[in-house]
Parts: structure tokens; sequence; C-alpha cells
């Protein structure tokens, strides 16, 4: 009997999915459970199991198009029953995919599956290529032409592409730009000593003046605001048109914060997680917005909503972007507890494994930018949070104590508030009281 596939909800605030991969290809046979296809949902990337046994018989939403939750973007059966009923019932609404590369109608049987084309076309030749194949293609300046495809039917994919620029001679995407604008073959072009061809070598064969500037330049690389960039950026933009956001800073002896993540690191047990800095400030910020619950809030409509709950979001820089996680009722963890719990969905945002309701109901966000070397900065709200710190590098300074210059291991943190619902000096209190538990942690523990 043939069974719908559904585009499924993985999350309360989840709307839409979009298709990013198609792991069984149409006429391809599947087993219940087996990983069909992989959803992209805001930041994370998961796999969809096959509902029932057969095979796949239509595909309703191509890869990269978005598709409503619950509704049908493809039909399994089996291989000789009639799914007519389905598609004359009309399919999924999909919206467009983002990249908006042309899809080839060729005459294909039943069983092939839809591919995608470079839109490099002579003599009514096309050449198949995978949208990461194509990516790299343009940024390396590929002809397409000029590669033989090792995936199903003859196709394209990234492999390709690399193994094409391993056995051609090295050089520059200008130089193989202007190559292939004169037509003159890599091999015949001699690096200035460099022992890669640049865009100057190859004018120079032609007797060109072989400076870079009067060289064919490569064109610019395009790639559409979309998926994860386009979530980041609508929520950036509306963090910046919603909030009335200022940004204080304040400088903390980091001497006795570096002592107890020494001490934590001694007692952790083997296989348990040392706790980072990261988890320690969490540690201090549950005392602190107990102290000061107008930042531990957000805006529902009219209203300021202080939640009794303590759910911090940690700002992850991912292979796929910005994310945040958020760590729930931290006010009931002890510091270890706090670093298990944060390893675990730092590991999984990296791994674009998070569902959407773990990157939600946060009440306050910390972003730390310490690691690369960032003294400050000013953090973007996560709305519809209050506030949000930034975190900068611990590094010795010259500072006053006692009336004589010494060094002391400082940091700088910059809390950036909305000033609709906290007004500076709260927010001032609050910072400072942070700083006091930073350089005398026994304070809040």
């Amino acid at each position: 009997m043939a069974t719908e596939v559904i585009m499924p909800k993985l999350g309360q605030t989840m709307e839409h999915g979009v298709i990013a991969e198609w792991l069984v290809q149409e006429g391809q046979s599947v087993r219940r459970g087996d990983p069909l296809f992989k959803i992209e949902s805001d930041k994370a990337v998961l796999e969809s199991n096959a509902p029932s046994s057969g095979v796949l018989r239509k595909i309703l939403v191509p890869q990269g198009a978005t598709a409503p939750i619950l509704s049908r973007v493809g039909v399994i059966a089996a291989a000789d029953e009639d799914i007519s009923a389905f598609l004359a019932e009309g399919s999924t609404e999909a919206a467009a995919p983002a990249t908006a590369e042309p899809v080839a109608e060729v005459p294909a049987a039943a069983s092939e599956p839809a591919r995608t084309v470079d839109s490099d076309e002579e003599a009514g030749e096309r050449r198949f290529a995978s949208p990461r194949a194509r990516r790299l293609a343009r940024l390396e300046a590929v002809d397409l032409k000029s590669v033989v495809g090792s995936g199903p039917d003859g196709r394209i994919v990234e492999r390709d592409i690399q193994a094409y620029l391993q056995s051609s001679p090295k050089a520059t995407a200008a130089a193989r730009a202007a190559a292939a604008g004169l037509g003159l073959d890599l091999t015949e072009v001699a690096a200035a000593g460099t022992g890669r061809v640049t865009a100057a070598d190859v004018m120079g064969v032609v007797g060109a003046a072989p400076a870079l500037a009067e060289t064919p330049a490569a064109p610019a690389e395009r790639a559409p605001l979309a998926g994860v960039r386009a979530v980041i950026a609508e929520r950036m933009k509306a963090s910046v048109d919603a909030t009335a956001s200022y940004t204080l800073t304040a400088e903390a002896d980091a001497s006795a914060l570096l002592k107890w993540r020494k001490a934590a690191k001694a007692a952790a047990k083997e296989g348990e997680p040392v706790p980072s800095f990261n988890d320690l400030l969490a540690r201090l910020l549950v005392v602190a917005l107990r102290e000061h619950p107008d930042l531990n809030a957000h805006l529902e409509g009219n209203e300021i909503v202080r939640s009794a709950s303590i759910n911090i979001g940690v700002a992850v820089d991912s292979p796929r972007g910005l994310v945040v996680p958020v760590l729930r009722d931290v006010q009931r963890m002890s510091v270890n507890e706090i670093a298990a719990g944060a390893a675990e969905l730092v590991t999984r945002a990296r791994a674009g494994q998070l569902l959407p309701d773990e990157m939600s109901g946060g009440t306050f966000t910390i972003s730390n930018l310490g690691m690369f070397g960032i003294d400050a900065f000013t953090p973007i709200i996560n709305v519809p949070e209050v506030a949000i710190l930034g975190v900068g590098r611990i590094a010795e300074r010259a500072v006053v104590r006692k009336g004589k210059i010494v060094a002391r291991p400082m940091m700088v943190l910059s809390l950036t508030a909305d000033h609709r619902l906290v007004d500076g000096a709260p927010a001032a209190r609050f910072l400072q009281r942070l700083v006091h538990f930073i350089e005398s942690p026994l304070l809040a523990l």
C-alpha cells in the first residue's frame, strides 16, 4: 500500500523545513526506518527516516526546496503500484530552491531521479553536476566540460572537481579563468618560479603585460542569502529593529576565576568535561540574575515577563553559522552539571544535530569571543531576551594595586541591554555585581 512521506515537525517552533538532501532517489528501494532525506531547520540538519518499506516512487519536493511541516514531500509504494491517486491530489506547494538552479528536462525512465544541471550548455550538451561540485568549480574557475563525472549516469560530484584540481597544474582561480578565456592549456604555461601558475604567467604567454591588474578578473562569486545565513540575518535585523540597545563595559580581575578553573580541572574525574570559563560564568550569573531579575526577562506583547527559571543560551560558532543552544534551569545545576550539559549541547550544535526547541526559551545569553583574542565587542541581543553578555579574552594588563603598578589577568565584560525594559543604572549595578563575583567567586557559591 502506498505511503505518504511527510515533512516532520521537529520542534514546537518549527513551521517549515528545507529538503537539504535526498538520500534515496526515485526508483530506489528503501526499508522502513532507513534514512530517507535530510531536513534543514533553522540551524540544524537532521535525518528523516522512511515511514514504510518499498520503492521511492515520487519525490514531490526537490532538494533545496522548502515545505510546510506535515505536508507531503514524497510517495513510497510497490514498484508496480498505481500512485496516480496520490499525484492527482496535488503535490506540496514548496518554495523554489534558494539556489534557483535550472532543472534538466530530459527523457528518463520513471525510476530515474530528477537531476540538477549547471547552466553551461553548448551545442545542446548538458553536464550534470551536484550543487557542491558547481560551487567548487565556480570558486576555482574550473570548466565543467573538462571534468569527467563519477556519479550516477556520469554526474559530476565534488570529488571529481577535487581530482581534476589535483591532476592539473597548480594554478590560481584567476589563472584558470584567464586561460579558459584565451583558450590556453595550463600545462603549456610555465610558472614563473613560484610553482603555481598565476594570471600574470598566463598573460605573459600571449605577450600581454604581466601586470595582474590587466588580466581578466575571475567572476565574483555569488551566493543566495538563504538557509542558515538567512535565518541569522533575519534575527539580527529583528533585534536591531525591535530593541533600544546600549552596551556597558567593565573590567574584572580574573585571578580568582583562573584559580577556580584550575581547581575544577584538577578535581574532574576521567571522562568528565572540564568546566569552561563560560560554565563558571553561568554559575555566577545564576546568583547575579536572581538579585537582578529584570535582566532575566523577556517581552511578551506589552508585558515584561520575569522568568523564574534561568535558561542560559551560549553562542556557538558552528560550521553552519551562529547557533545559540539553551541550557535550561541552570539555577538547579552544579558547576559540573552545567559543564556536562553545555558540552553536550555545543557538540551537537557543531554537528548540526540540535532540535529547534533546544535553541529557544533562553532568558539570558553569553557570547564569548575571548578565544579569538578579542578584548571587547558589542554583542547583539538575542530577542526576545533583555540582555546578552559579551566575554573578552583574559590577558595580563598593567593595573594599579595599593599604589603600585602590577600585572594582573584582566577580562572585559560587555553587557548589551534593551533600554525599553532596563535602564542604564540597574544594568550597571548588575554588571558591577557580576564583576564582584568573578573577583570573589566564593561570595556567589
